[in-house]
């Protein structure tokens, strides 16, 4: 099983900690935040074009295709109201040189069997446990 933490650091922010790797969270000014980081939101968005970059990356290699370069923009809108989620995600994606139509969908098709997409499309259970509160130490 596959692991994180995250830590509050002050108001708004907080610290993830991936493996050795630790992505700072927070919100924007304008909602109270130090804005050190992107938004969980915008990390949502990000692991979601990432992951396309990643798989649209595999195909032009096992293709023999020039991966250099490769491009992905993600843009999204927010439903009004509650529950607040995100409603639509485009990603546009920009491979590095032209490709023949064979190229393009299987390039596509690629981009569209992405992990994170697949657990969008079948989401994960989501467990919560609350602990007791670990007292400070002195």
């Amino acid at each position: 099983m596959n692991s994180m933490t995250v830590l509050h650091r002050e108001k708004t922010a907080f610290a993830v900690i991936v493996r050795d790797h630790v992505v700072n969270v927070d919100q924007p000014y304008t909602s109270g935040g130090l804005d050190c980081g992107p938004t969980p939101v915008e990390l949502f968005v990000a692991a979601l074009a990432a992951c396309a970059a990643h798989h649209g990356r595999g195909y032009l290699v096992r293709r023999g295709l020039p991966a250099d370069g490769l491009e992905v923009t993600a843009d999204f809108a927010m439903a009004p109201g509650n529950p607040p989620r995100v409603t639509r995600v485009g990603l546009d994606v920009r491979p590095p040189l032209p490709l023949s139509p064979e190229d393009s969908a299987g390039f596509r098709a690629a981009v569209e069997a992405c992990t994170v997409r697949n657990s969008i499309d079948d989401p994960p259970r989501i467990g919560v446990h609350v602990e007791p509160a670990v007292p400070a130490v002195a």
